[in-house]
């Protein structure tokens, strides 16, 4: 079982999107950060950033329960895993993890700040 710890946020739903394709199951668990539960010292021992999403796998590596934050970071490690999205050879693996990067650091944010800009054009 994995716990997610998140928000509807557009990260957020990254890794909803993933556990439903790698077919895990995981229980959610609702982070307010319109109320700041993001800064709850038990959240922050899970995401020491404050951020959401993160995840608790309960049946980690070697079984025991390991935490993981930052919703790439959290995609990645659901796909080694499962076993799938993420190849295992070098170059397609790198491909892979290109194109990760720069949806983490351009598509994604742009397309979170289009609105904000659209409302100040």
């Amino acid at each position: 079982m994995i716990d997610l710890y998140t928000w509807p946020t557009p990260n957020g739903h990254k890794v909803h999107i993933m556990l439903e394709e790698c077919g895990l199951y995981y229980k959610i668990i609702p982070i307010n950060i319109n109320k700041g539960d993001q800064f709850q010292p038990e959240f922050l021992q899970i995401s020491p950033n404050n951020k959401m999403p993160a995840i608790v796998d309960h049946n980690g590596p070697d079984g025991a329960a390991y935490p993981a934050f930052e919703s790439g970071a959290i995609l990645m490690y659901l796909a080694e895993k499962k076993g799938q999205f993420l190849p295992t050879g070098m170059a397609p693996r790198y491909t892979v993890i290109q194109w990760l990067m720069f949806q983490l650091g351009g598509v994604g944010p742009m397309l979170g700040q289009a609105p904000f800009q659209r409302l100040c054009a």
